[in-house]
């Protein structure tokens, strides 16, 4: 089978790599207390176009945070000792730029805003020429050890100084209308994380299951994509999963249940909409 025809490689003499062990940044006017990485593109995380896939950059933005927090002194000893723990509720990625296999993104994330019980942050993945390829928002909430809801510590306002946030939690509206394509899958072991959950970033990659099926993928080296998630509850070991995607190829609306009913995930997406950067 031929090679892909990748992009051309990165410029050596372009911004140095940040490097694996990164370092402490300010990706965001008024916030002091961000942190930046470089993550290197590799083989398996690229499609037949040579390109990155759209749910590793939501990978990327997941471990740049966990950095970011053992760098505060957050790390996941001081979760465990407390029965606490982060998940993802909502989260909106902006794609702007193709990612050729090969190249080593530099990713920056920071707490932008908090409010008593959920907390915002922003990341951003750039070029090596400075120039933005991804956006993306993620907003969390902190669970205890029953899986219940419970507030911010005060630790956090010490180590992640950020202003409260005005607006309301990432949603998606509940997909109206008769479905294009469904698609059946039952969760596989190598999408559970160290929670025994399915992973945040799994769930893009059964959109895209579900956007083939329809015939709307992107075609190989697209930009211009926004997808949106709100994730309303956990896909766990062998739970069997609906996919069903409404609207059309330009503006879609999917909603992921488990087999008996329960709501796990909307999404939505759009294409020709660029990053805003910030």
């Amino acid at each position: 089978m031929a090679a892909p025809d990748l992009v051309t490689a990165p410029d050596p003499l372009a911004a140095p790599d940040p490097g694996i062990s990164g370092q402490s940044a300010r990706p965001v006017p008024g916030i002091d207390n961000g942190f930046l990485a470089g993550y290197r593109v590799r083989f398996d995380e690229a499609g037949p176009d040579g390109r990155l896939r759209t749910s590793a950059l939501l990978r990327y933005a997941q471990d740049v945070a966990w950095r970011h927090s053992e760098q505060l002194g957050f790390d996941r000893a001081w979760y465990q000792e407390r029965g606490l723990g982060w998940v993802v509720r909502g989260c909106e990625l902006e794609v702007s730029e193709a990612i050729p296999i090969g190249h080593t993104l530099r990713v920056s994330t920071a707490v932008v805003g908090h409010r008593r019980i959920w907390a915002r942050r922003f990341g951003e993945c750039r070029l090596a020429d400075g120039q933005a390829a991804a956006t993306i928002t993620t907003d969390w909430v902190l669970l205890d050890a029953r899986s219940r809801v419970v507030r911010i510590p005060s630790d956090f306002g010490v180590a992640f100084v950020n202003p409260e946030v005005r607006s309301e939690i990432l949603r998606v509206a509940a997909p109206a209308g008769g479905p294009v394509a469904t698609v059946e899958l039952r969760v596989r072991p190598s999408d559970l994380d160290p929670l025994d959950h399915v992973n945040n970033a799994v769930y893009v990659d059964w959109l895209d299951e579900a956007l083939e099926a329809a015939g709307w993928l992107p075609p190989p080296g697209d930009a211009g994509v926004t997808l949106r998630l709100e994730y309303l509850a956990s896909a766990e070991r062998g739970n069997e999963v609906v996919i069903e995607l409404r609207g059309e190829p330009a503006a879609w609306q999917a909603v992921m249940r488990r087999a008996d009913g329960i709501d796990l995930v909307r999404a939505s997406g759009t294409r020709g909409v660029t990053a805003s950067g910030t």
